[in-house]
């Protein structure tokens, strides 16, 4: 395992998606916004070295996110200290949602459908909302993060026969570009807009010096592992959830 690309990735996906609420506990950065994407409503470590006063920690957390009205949330990744998931298994936590995040040079490509705004737009949600994994909650925090970004970020839309046909956001920090919230209209799928959109959104990264793209993807979506790996981009490492109910 490559713990310093782990941790370089983790601080640019954690800048990728900015939470308004931030406390840190020891190696943990605690993160709250409005319960809707993982990383912006959870806790997880920056800091793999061992830690005595884990279970302390963990107490600590929980208060806070009872305290907020919101699910106790840990993200588990390489940079736990020792012990993290078996004191959460042993206190009732449940784990969810494995993902991994994926690295890797993308041929960069502009493309003249692709429109790259500073922020998203009412075309730019209505595709979004066509994909299954949108919430109320997620919608929300989209649009109340755009002020919050403190590295470049943009927001493409895609045009094809005349629609808004595919969709996703794009975030510069150093030398990576982000690449998130990917979707294209059920109708427009399996043309090959997908590859287009992460190709148009690398090209935007170079323009601003990053050289590697990233992105993170659940284990259980096939479809997007495949999209990724096609595109030169490979596992760098995984992480689930933990959720007090």
């Amino acid at each position: 395992m490559n713990l310093p690309l782990v941790h370089a990735l983790e601080r640019a996906t954690l800048n990728a998606l900015p939470s308004p609420r931030v406390v840190f506990d020891g190696p943990f950065v605690v993160r709250s916004f409005l319960g809707g994407t993982g990383r912006a409503n959870a806790a997880c470590s920056l800091d793999p070295s061992p830690d005595p006063e884990l279970a302390q920690r963990i107490a600590r957390v929980a208060a806070h996110y009872k305290r907020l009205g919101m699910t106790p949330r840990f993200r588990s990744a390489p940079l736990d200290p020792p012990g993290l998931e078996a004191l959460l298994r042993a206190g009732g936590w449940a784990d969810a949602d494995e993902s991994h995040v994926t690295q890797g040079r993308v041929e960069a490509q502009t493309d003249p459908a692709i429109r790259i705004l500073d922020a998203p737009d009412a075309t730019w949600f209505d595709v979004l909302g066509t994909v299954e994994y949108q919430s109320a909650a997620r919608r929300a925090e989209k649009q109340e993060a755009v002020p919050l970004f403190a590295i470049p970020a943009a927001w493409l839309v895609l045009e094809e026969d005349g629609q808004a046909a595919a969709a996703m956001s794009a975030t510069c920090d150093g030398r990576f570009t982000g690449i998130f919230d990917l979707a294209v209209r059920p109708e427009f799928r399996r043309r090959g807009l997908a590859q287009r959109m992460i190709r148009a959104a690398a090209a935007w990264g170079q323009g601003l010096g990053a050289e590697t793209c990233f992105a993170q993807v659940a284990i259980t979506n096939k479809a997007s592992v495949a999209l990724q790996a096609g595109l030169g981009l490979t596992e760098a490492y995984r992480y689930r959830y933990f959720v007090l109910r």
